[in-house]
């Protein structure tokens, strides 16, 4: 409330001071909305094809795997899946967008040739072959999708954030540093016509107090010289 506020030209620099700083990062912060804004939209668009690639990659994953089961058999399948001796690496770093720290993810080790699958070329069928492909392509792109959807979860919580910052200081805290400012000046404007109307007042008695004693002053008989008689007529 304004009214908490004591009306001295100290709290009126004080807030002054406040009202620019909070206007300066009120400009920084809508700013650093906006840019993120703009990368979080392209990041956006990045997980749509991520995303659509990812179903694709499924998808084609899927139907190679249900042919190589129905072709060489369940069995088959697990025993070539069973034989890898390598699996997959990754390694998670990050990196800064707009002060918002998002993920990197860096595999490796998801695609092998044939002779780093462990299991043997000659007893096995291109169908198995082709399954393995498919699933490689598969986690290379469930790493990606990982990394964006992560990378997007971050932006739009950052951009939510800097939401909240921007409206707290364009609706709440910069109307009540203004209101208390108008309330300040307002009554430092109050008490600067009382005391002009204080000091006209002393002045004016001052100069009946004056005109006072120049009245008495004038209205006193005057003295006499000693010595002098006063010569009177019969």
């Amino acid at each position: 409330m304004a009214t908490d506020v004591k009306p001295t030209r100290k709290n009126l620099m004080a807030i002054e001071d406040r009202i620019d700083l909070s206007e300066r990062g009120h400009d920084t912060l809508e700013k650093k909305r906006d840019g993120l804004i703009m990368e979080f939209m392209d990041i956006l668009d990045q997980a749509q094809d991520v995303r659509s690639g990812l179903s694709e990659d499924y998808e084609d994953a899927q139907e190679a795997i249900d042919i190589a089961r129905a072709m060489d058999g369940d069995l088959e399948v697990r025993g070539a899946a069973a034989a890898l001796e390598t699996h997959p690496e990754i390694t998670l770093q990050s990196h800064n967008i707009m002060g918002v720290v998002v993920p990197q993810i860096e595999s490796s080790k998801v695609k092998k040739d044939l002779g780093e699958r462990g299991y043997g070329v000659m007893g096995t069928s291109a169908r198995i072959d082709e399954a393995a492909d498919a699933y490689e392509e598969l986690i290379e792109s469930i790493i990606l999708a990982a990394e964006v959807e992560t990378a997007m979860k971050k932006m739009l919580h950052e951009i939510e954030t800097t939401k909240r910052r921007v409206n707290a200081l364009e609706f709440k805290l910069l109307p009540e540093l203004k209101e208390n400012q108008e309330y300040i000046e307002q009554k430092l404007e109050e008490q600067e016509r009382e005391e002009i109307f204080r000091m006209k007042k002393i002045k004016n008695k001052k100069e009946e107090e004056e005109s006072e004693a120049r009245k008495e002053t004038a209205a006193e008989p005057e003295e006499q010289p000693e010595g002098e008689v006063a010569v009177t007529s019969d």
